[in-house]
């Protein structure tokens, strides 16, 4: 069955999909050299109410990311056991394999972001990925059964993570697709969504910890695989099912081409003189066949003129050169919409990089946290053990309770004082999670000391392979901290990258936000070669193979530290973070900053 048509004309999916490669430069709005200010990766076009998208669309694809977490958690979980028993791989060829695969998933998103913002759409792009994705995790249960060779199996593994680069970072963005921003209930309901989003996500992944696991190491790789292989067919079927209620987007031409105008543009300007008379800017057609008049109004939703950056201003203002020309230079002259997009990504760069140390703490659920539950008791009743890793199932089991209860519970609670729909701004909601992240390792810190102590009372200091006389239930509140704060921090990263980047970046925008965790990743192991560096000088390391006499609790404090200094940064850049505004009418000679203060449109954290 053809897809529905979709309310945006000329995009790739009013066309048969063999015709997308032959019609999209002819789509794209740079073809013959220009770019119309009114095209749709200039600005933010309202869409007309139509029945489709709402959350009767949007629960088809949380759906769909509840099936591909499962399988993606049921694989990468475990993969180092298949390695290092099956494979018969070094522990530490394992652990390399598993972090270059894990690397290279973490960077197909960028690719796969920008295929789809520039190339496919976002519903092609899944659409194709998740084929791929599919196949890749077939190939590999043939690759553990019938074929049986390893060569084979690594093959597999890199298909799968390019279809994996395709689908993670356009699903999400195309479920909040189908909330409409220009109407007031669907902006509204949105919040929520991310909210219930990332519930789908920790429940899939929590989910696969408990069941795939088991049925890998307690009844064989091949089974395992395939009930992944079953999951991931089930979630193409169900993308399928609900093809008639999505709203679809076309892509928008190459993003980066859009961005780098507006630089140049500027830079050939640096010897024009700033000016405060928004006459002498440049704003947007009137429609796409409308000749390029310099100062024609637009009739679509644009990007409101700030005064951040202001030297990018001068890509937008219109000199001698641009008034006698008839036609605009888009490397000399560009639209304020243009100009505000770049100025959104700039404004996200700081917000990144804030959020790092976030990261860094969260890792150490998967190193330090278990290492020092494999020292304690860990008997539930005479015949089973809790396995240490397991643990981590708690991080999911906190998060599907944190999460109604902050959408049922805490946003009308706070929706009482802040008179906010989402009851506090995203930003806002970043912050806690990092203060979180700071409570954590304090925590985490006084809990290792005890059971230092311990150790130390009961003469097992110098045994590392000891089983100390304290419970591992004392490491639950760092693995429920972890939990609550992931709850803040790590769904409004989520809706901070979709709802502030620029409409033609969006894709990419989520796979900014994922290359958050990989980066924080690889400086978590600089802070670790740093701590044992400087700590080895005098010749007592505190991150050493016997944890009993190393000084795990002092690596703690050392991050904990760390990450306050980040939250303090944190807040001041978010103080000084001004949010995306929109003109809701049809005239733009005035500035999101001349409407008021400045400060009306900063997150106060």
């Amino acid at each position: 069955m053809e897809p529905p048509q979709t309310s945006t004309p000329n995009t790739i999916f009013s066309k048969p999909l063999f015709k997308i490669f032959f019609s999209l430069p002819f789509n794209s709005a740079m073809a013959d050299g220009r770019i119309s200010s009114s095209s749709k990766s200039n600005s933010l076009i309202h869409h007309p109410t139509n029945p489709k998208g709402g959350w009767n669309a949007a629960i088809f694809i949380i759906f769909v990311e509840f099936a591909e977490r499962f399988a993606y958690q049921g694989l990468a979980s475990n993969l180092i056991q298949y390695l290092t028993n099956v494979l018969n791989e070094p522990i530490t060829q394992a652990a390399k394999d598993v972090n270059t695969w894990v690397g290279a998933s973490s960077l197909f998103p960028l690719l796969g972001g920008f295929i789809a913002d520039s190339y496919l759409g976002r519903f092609n792009t899944i659409l194709f990925s998740s084929l791929i994705y599919l196949l890749g995790m077939i190939f590999l249960t043939l690759s553990v059964t019938a074929l049986k060779h390893k060569f084979l199996f690594f093959l597999a593994l890199y298909v799968l993570a390019i279809g994996d680069g395709g689908h993670k970072p356009c699903v999400q963005t195309f479920a909040a697709d189908q909330f409409d921003e220009d109407t007031p209930e669907e902006r509204d309901t949105k919040s929520s969504f991310f909210n219930w989003w990332y519930l789908g996500i920790v429940a899939g992944s929590t989910a696969s910890v408990f069941v795939v696991i088991y049925l890998q190491d307690n009844v064989g790789w091949g089974v395992g695989l395939g009930v992944l292989s079953g999951v991931l067919g089930l979630a193409l079927a169900l993308f399928l099912l609900g093809i008639k209620r999505y709203r679809k987007e076309g892509p928008s031409g190459s993003p980066f081409t859009r961005l780098a105008q507006v630089f140049v543009a500027a830079s050939r300007k640096w010897r024009v003189h700033s000016t405060h008379g928004l006459n002498n800017y440049c704003y947007e057609e009137e429609e796409h066949h409308e000749p390029h008049h310099l100062h024609a109004q637009s009739k679509i939703h644009t990007l409101l003129h700030t005064l951040q950056y202001r030297f990018l201003d001068k890509a937008a203002m219109i000199d001698e050169v641009d008034a006698k020309s008839k036609t605009r230079d888009p490397w000399r002259l560009c639209s304020v919409t243009q100009v505000e997009e770049v100025k959104l990504v700039l404004r996200l760069i700081p917000i990144w990089i804030s959020c790092l140390m976030f990261t860094v703490v969260q890792s150490q659920v998967h190193t330090f946290f278990i290492k020092q539950g494999a020292t304690m008791v860990r008997s539930i009743g005479p015949h089973f053990q809790i396995p240490p890793a397991s643990l981590q199932g708690l991080v999911g089991v906190t998060i599907l309770f944190a999460v109604p209860f902050y959408d049922r519970v805490f946003v009308p609670l706070a929706r009482k004082f802040t008179g906010k729909a989402s009851g506090i701004t995203v930003l806002q909601r970043i912050g806690v999670g990092l203060f979180l992240s700071v409570l954590n390792m304090v925590v985490s810190a006084i809990v290792e000391a005890k059971r230092v102590g311990v150790a130390k009372e009961h003469g097992l200091i110098d045994d590392p392979k000891a089983v100390l006389p304290i419970t591992i239930w004392w490491l639950l509140p760092q693995y429920m901290i972890t939990g609550m704060s992931d709850a803040f921090t790590i769904v409004g990263l989520q809706e901070l990258f979709y709802d502030q980047m620029p409409h033609s970046l969006r894709s990419l925008g989520a796979a900014a936000y994922i290359s958050i965790v990989g980066v924080g990743s690889f400086l978590g192991n600089i802070v670790i070669v740093v701590v044992e560096t400087i700590t080895s000088r005098s010749g007592e390391k505190w991150l050493g193979d016997n944890i009993n006499k190393a000084h795990l609790d002092y690596f703690y404090w050392v991050l904990a530290v760390l990450s306050a200094v980040n939250l303090g940064l944190y807040v001041w850049i978010s103080m000084l973070y001004v949010y995306k505004q929109v003109d809701e009418g049809h005239h733009h000679h005035h500035t999101a900053d001349h409407q008021g203060s400045d400060h009306k449109y900063r997150a106060g954290v």
